[in-house]
């Protein structure tokens, strides 16, 4: 068992109201080159932390790489190919001498409806949102537990809690919240905290809700209104802030949690029932 008293989040209790963010922390981020993940990044090395990511395109990790002035370590994986992501959890630490975070954002989904998804696209959504997250928290594990602790963010989605198509996705999103749950019971005498964040719809360039709001802005003004009550949705920006703060020691306390960051939107989508 792991004794908090005189942890690293005691060191920030005095002295004002100080924030320690992340500077100095060691945190890996899968799918960092696009969206949610971009920022997470972005904002991670902005505060100070050393930050290893990795997605499919060597392309994108350059640019991203290019981007910033502090170094990023990378390489192109694909999460889902057996011992890759593995491989690259061990060099990272090798790499920081070590690791305090993890953040498993990469995620999607294979299929269209009920009925027209296949077993294929339910093991394919399933193996890149729930076998990717289980499989980088477990290399994960050793390294944080030698660090004295640390803290694993889950990114799910408010089609984990909130019914809405795809149901291979949804069902997949549900079943990270309960494994950010679990692992936290069972991680949390190494002194790891494990927590969700589901992010409503974000207004993301190029993506789903950018590209309606230009192209049919009649009907995004319908769903703004309908379903967020302050009119339009979050932003990854925020929701990064909120993946920052669970890695930092000012959230000691949390674990086990799930934190919607939605704007309390209603309906994942207009699809939703």
């Amino acid at each position: 068992m792991r004794n908090v008293s005189g942890s690293r989040a005691e060191v920030h209790r005095s002295g004002g109201t100080g924030w320690p963010g992340v500077r100095g922390k060691r945190v890996l981020v899968t799918g960092g080159t696009r969206g949610l993940g971009e920022q997470i990044v972005r904002l991670l090395a902005a505060e100070g932390a050393r930050v290893a990511t990795c997605a499919r395109t060597p392309l994108g990790l350059a640019a991203l790489a290019g981007s910033l002035d502090t170094p990023l370590f990378t390489q192109p994986l694909d999460v889902t190919e057996p011992e890759r992501l593995e491989a690259f959890v061990a060099a990272s630490a090798k790499r920081f001498g070590g690791l305090d975070g993890v953040v498993a954002c990469t995620g999607g989904s294979r299929g269209g409806g009920f009925e027209q998804a296949d077993a294929a696209d339910w093991a394919a959504t399933w193996e890149v949102n729930v076998g990717h997250a289980a499989r980088l928290v477990r290399a994960a594990v050793p390294h944080l537990r030698a660090a004295g602790g640390g803290s694993v963010v889950v990114i799910s989605s408010i089609s984990g809690w909130k019914p809405g198509p795809p149901v291979q996705y949804g069902v997949a999103k549900s079943a990270q919240i309960h494994l950010a749950a679990s692992l936290a019971r069972e991680l949390g005498p190494d002194g790891i905290r494990v927590n969700a964040v589901s992010p409503g719809s974000m207004l993301i360039p190029g993506r789903r809700w950018d590209r309606m709001r230009s192209e049919d802005p009649e009907a995004f003004a319908g769903f703004a209104a309908t379903e967020f009550p302050g009119g339009e949705p979050v932003a990854p920006q925020e929701v990064a802030r909120v993946v920052a703060f669970l890695l930092s020691d000012w959230s000691s306390g949390i674990s086990g949690a799930h934190l919607p960051v939605d704007r309390a939107q209603n309906a994942p989508s207009p699809d939703g029932y």
